[in-house]
């Protein structure tokens, strides 16, 4: 496998030496845990007070993970990486309030998204967050609700507010249906993830049946969405759809422990990251295996795992360009993956968020949680940061 994640003239060829600086401190600050407990209840804040925040946010933490606050600006940014063969996942990052007017905003945001993104040559996906579109409330309980020997949890088929929450998906899926754009959506936590899977399947079930529109997500730190995904898949194939499957390790480890031990429950996540990492690749061959029925989108920025499925793909014959296998990273994280990849002319994408500065904060503190409880990730990032910028300075 001639294959290397290591060419950091190709990783970072899109930035300029002084982005690179920045990226450099972003990034230090981020690999501290304390500074970003401090930040992440500090800045929503100051915010509220009305303290003018607006451009320190946006030459940091903004500009090194959202695409911009509009369409427009995130075109700027992916037809930048388009110039690199590197396509795009947008994302309308704001997390919607509660309240039926706020989730038929977010739905107008994300089927403007999805036209959007249409019209540009390296935008396949738009990814969407059942929560921005129904109540989390709704949700728990549904989540609670026991089940009827249909499989429909009680009271889901007379609940108003859920048709509309199915009225709304299926408003965004027939655009993208119509526009040849998939839909990715979101994971979220154990205690409101089961009505989001049933939602995903029902959708599937409908628009998948020649093509791959819907995908679910998989965060296969959890103990059993390995058996999830194969479940999935059966289903699937009883059905005739295709099963879209994107695969993640998952966000909310910290928190799921926490509710855990509060609640008095075993915890649903995976004891150590070596069952995570092990479940993780094992989906990813699984769906390999499967490729005629099943399209993965394989969300990782972990390069064992990026690496083990190109070994696959080779070893299986299976054509970089498979339109069912797509490799994505973060907008801002992960450069040395992704761009090798698409060098290397696989199906590769950034995930890119985009929206009003004040709105995306939530996500933006979000992802800085994360990347503090991910053992290794930001020092990797360090070390090919540092490694690009001494070949620029001996270059000179």
């Amino acid at each position: 496998m001639n294959l290397s994640f290591d060419n950091t003239q190709n990783a970072f060829a899109y930035k300029s030496t002084a982005a690179l600086k920045k990226a450099k401190f972003l990034i230090s600050v981020i690999q501290n845990p304390l500074m970003v407990k401090l930040a992440t209840k500090a800045t929503p804040l100051l915010m509220k007070m009305g303290l003018p925040l607006n451009g320190i946010l946006r030459n940091t933490v903004f500009s090194q993970f959202v695409g911009g606050e509009s369409l427009e600006e995130s075109a700027r940014v992916a037809r930048q990486l388009g110039s690199y063969g590197v396509q795009v996942i947008l994302d309308y990052g704001v997390e919607a309030k509660e309240g039926e007017a706020n989730f038929d905003s977010v739905t107008e945001h994300i089927i403007e998204a999805i036209d959007f993104a249409a019209t540009e040559k390296n935008i396949p996906f738009v990814s969407v967050k059942i929560t921005g579109v129904a109540s989390q409330l709704l949700l728990e309980q549904l989540n609670e609700a026991p089940r009827l020997r249909s499989g429909i949890h009680d009271s889901e088929s007379e609940d108003a507010a859920w048709q509309r929450v199915k009225e709304r998906m299926t408003a965004i899926c027939d655009v993208a249906s119509e526009k040849g754009i998939g839909i990715l959506i979101d994971a979220e936590e154990t205690w409101i993830q089961d009505p989001i899977d049933r939602l995903a399947i029902e959708l599937m079930t409908y628009y998948n049946k020649e093509k791959v529109v819907v995908y679910n997500t998989y965060q296969l730190y959890r103990k059993d969405r390995l058996s999830f995904l194969k479940l999935s898949h059966s289903i699937a194939q009883e059905g005739k759809f295709l099963l879209g499957a994107k695969l993640v390790r998952g966000a909310y480890m910290e928190k799921e422990r926490e509710r855990a031990i509060q609640k008095g429950y075993d915890s649903p996540i995976h004891i150590n990251k070596e069952h995570t990492d092990a479940d993780f690749d094992t989906a990813a061959n699984y769906c390999l295996q499967n490729i005629d029925t099943i399209s993965l989108l394989l969300a990782s920025h972990n390069e064992h795992s990026n690496l083990n499925v190109v070994a696959q793909m080779q070893e299986n014959n299976i054509t970089k360009q498979n339109a069912h296998i797509h490799f994505s990273q973060l907008y801002g994280m992960g450069d040395h993956i992704t761009f090798n990849m698409a060098s290397a002319g696989y199906n590769t994408s950034k995930y890119l968020p985009f929206g009003p500065i004040s709105e995306v904060i939530p996500y933006l503190m979000r992802r800085a949680e994360e990347n503090t409880s991910v053992n290794g990730q930001t020092n990797k990032e360090l070390v090919m940061l540092n490694k690009e910028l001494a070949r620029r300075k001996a270059k000179k």
